[in-house]
């Protein structure tokens, strides 16, 4: 593997997926409140504004410079406001890019927040969990574990649930941060959970993925694939886990017992997430293309050499959005592949993953500076 040894182990895209409590599913301020979305697949449905045939005509609205090195995670938008991890939380008006207020919180680069009924959830690099105001940024708790949090909570039913470098997998009370339960694994969890119909999947750099109890915190399952799940979060999709490994496959596991269904072989190790949408599956590669894939048989519809890396795609309304090592930002045609649009900007972007809301673009780079775009 080319760069996953040492990246893998230093930073993570991970991201958090948050279904308690969501605004309704299409209302105007809550489109992408949380890195996988409500449906935990790096899609939104809701998008009406941005389309195959007008996505050409984007242009950069504003920018904002966090004074960070590098923003490697996905932006929250809920309630006309964007929030954007990187030393800290800031938070800023979506109209204008404006800072609204910020917040230390140690480090908080490779963890995307996620908006919830008024709360803010992002792990950071000193080993807390945070819940903030989203109105003020004011801490309400925090939860300290035994390493580094890289991957932000899964907040479901009033539970929160995250990773740490501990190895263990926790589930907090959402309004108080006490903890209900933990789970040990063998390795580092750097995989932001999904949480679907009671059970919460994950992965860890001890080469597996697991299915448990979000009740209880119980084993029901585990699959070995063949290599570490460093930062690739799973997304599931009708009661099918699709997740990536730094083994350089793509994985289809059954959701209920763990059976694999299908993989497909990429040139190189998966650190993005997958973006599951009307029965495809969109994947990026450390060797730096992004694929399409049948979400029922793994068969590849197509690629493109977008030099992807740890970016993980979104798709909304037939295009999906990448950002990629050239220093650069894509919209490709969700059907073909084709490129439709693309934006240069000033640096890297190695993890930084896209969100789209409301007929708006949003993604930040390694050079520190948080872009968003907008129709002409």
């Amino acid at each position: 593997m080319k760069r996953i040894g040492i990246f893998g182990l230093i930073l993570c895209a991970c991201c958090v997926s948050v279904a308690w409590g969501q605004q309704p599913a299409c209302g105007r301020y809550a489109p992408w409140a949380q890195f996988h979305r409500y449906n935990m697949r790096r899609s939104n449905p809701c998008e009406k504004v941005l389309n195959v045939h007008n996505v050409r005509d984007l242009t950069l609205k504003w920018t904002y410079a966090t004074g960070s090195n590098l923003i490697a995670s996905s932006p929250a938008v809920a309630d006309g406001v964007i929030y954007v991890a990187s030393s800290g939380i800031t938070a800023l008006k979506a109209s204008t890019g404006a800072k609204l207020w910020y917040k230390d919180t140690g480090y908080a680069g490779e963890s995307s927040p996620a908006v919830v009924e008024g709360v803010v959830y992002v792990g950071s690099f000193d080993g807390n969990v945070y819940a903030l105001s989203a109105r003020t940024g004011a801490k309400l708790w925090r939860y300290q574990t035994g390493d580094l949090v890289f991957c932000p909570p899964t907040a479901v039913n009033g539970a929160v649930y995250f990773g740490s470098d501990d190895g263990n997998v926790y589930a907090l009370d959402a309004k108080t941060g006490a903890l209900r339960w933990s789970y040990a694994t063998g390795g580092l969890v750097r995989s932001s959970p999904a949480v679907v119909n009671g059970v919460v999947y994950f992965g860890s750099t001890d080469a597996k993925v697991y299915a448990l109890n979000a009740e209880t915190g119980a084993l029901l399952w585990s699959y070995a694939t063949g290599g570490e799940i460093f930062i690739c979060s799973p997304a599931v999709a009708d009661d099918v886990v699709y997740v990536g490994s730094s083994d350089s496959n793509v994985y289809a596991l059954n959701a209920s017992t763990g059976a694999k269904l299908w993989t497909y072989t990429t040139g190189d190790g998966i650190l993005g997430s997958p973006a599951v949408a009307n029965g495809v599956v969109h994947v990026s590669s450390a060797d730096g293309n992004l694929y399409a894939l049948n979400a029922r048989s793994g068969a590849k519809i197509w690629s493109y050499p977008a030099v992807a890396y740890g970016s993980s795609p979104a798709v909304a309304n037939g295009v999906v959005y990448i950002g990629s090592l050239n220093s650069a930002v894509y919209a490709l045609a969700a059907s073909s592949g084709a490129m439709l649009w693309n934006f240069s900007t000033s640096s890297y972007i190695d993890y930084a993953s896209p969100a789209v809301a409301n007929g708006a673009l949003y993604i930040g780079s390694d050079d520190g500076t948080f872009y968003a775009f907008g129709l002409k």
